[in-house]
């Protein structure tokens, strides 16, 4: 009598145990879609973004080819990476470069910087914009360029920075040159859109109430990296242990301007991402 229990034990332990690995192998090589839209008075026709972030030489599929059929079937008329395409511990620019490479003839790419482009440029004393920008991408760093997709006015720029609220903008070295920056990114008709690797000011520092940026982008969270059901992720980089805002659309107050934060493609840190699959991010903004 005595032998059930056990083995109803046993049971119940191998398939935690396996649905356990299954979540961690997901989480490492499976591609998933995640799809927003937005509206916007500005725009008179849809614009359509894909969103790529956090790759970390990550490879899915030979040069990763998974990856890019995955981008090619959502027809984008932009794709935008916003930063740490790979690791700065590793001192190899090819799987970046063969992915921008991919990527160039399905729509223009654009990339902007994450502390891992910003930390390899240090550690290995090369230039990551020369490399990027001979694979086929524009490599917009404290830089913007005025655009026209399906005839739709936009202003792309992209920043490696926080990003502080203009009255906080001399509580860091770097602030001063920031808010230089986002003062002359804002100062448009068009439709604004900022790739920024960091998202925590704007979401937690009142960043995305302060600056005239119609939409950032963002990365950096991992998703969490951990990610529970109803409670959300982990943890995140800068943000700590459940910081409950580590994926999905969030607004200004007045809700005419939002961040769209990715969980990202890869990872880079000890503990692996786990009921965490990779995401491709697809961003309709829409005629309001």
């Amino acid at each position: 009598m005595k032998r059930k229990p056990l083995f109803v034990t046993a049971l119940l332990l191998l398939f935690l145990a396996a649905s356990g690995w299954l979540s961690f192998y997901l989480s490492a090589h499976a591609l998933t879609v995640s799809r927003y839209s937005l509206p916007s008075p500005e725009l008179t026709a849809p614009v359509r973004i894909v969103q790529l972030t956090d790759l970390h030489n990550s490879v899915f599929g030979e040069d990763n080819i998974r990856l890019t059929d995955k981008v090619a079937a959502q027809e984008p008329d932009l794709i935008l990476i916003t930063g740490d395409l790979l690791n700065q511990r590793e001192e190899r620019t090819d799987i970046a470069e063969n992915l921008i490479r991919s990527l160039a003839p399905i729509a223009p790419v654009y990339v902007s910087y994450g502390n891992h482009e910003r930390a390899y440029e240090e550690l290995y004393g090369v230039d990551i914009r020369h490399i990027y920008t001979e694979a086929g991408a524009i490599v917009l760093e404290y830089d913007w360029q005025d655009v026209t997709v399906n005839e739709q006015p936009l202003r792309l720029g992209g920043i490696y920075g926080y990003c502080l609220p203009a009255q906080y903008a001399d509580a860091t070295p770097a602030g001063s040159g920031e808010a230089a920056f986002l003062t002359d990114l804002q100062n448009t008709d068009r439709y604004s859109i900022l790739m920024c690797h960091m998202p925590v000011c704007w979401i937690r520092n009142g960043s995305l109430d302060d600056w005239d940026v119609d939409l950032v982008l963002a990365g950096h969270a991992h998703g969490g990296q951990v990610r529970f059901p109803l409670i959300g992720g982990l943890w995140a980089p800068d943000q700590g242990w459940f910081p409950g805002r580590v994926s999905g659309i969030y607004s200004s107050d007045d809700g005419t301007k939002h961040m769209v934060l990715s969980r990202g493609l890869g990872n880079t840190e000890e503990l692996p991402r786990f009921n965490n699959i990779p995401e491709t991010l697809v961003l309709d903004l829409l005629p309001g």
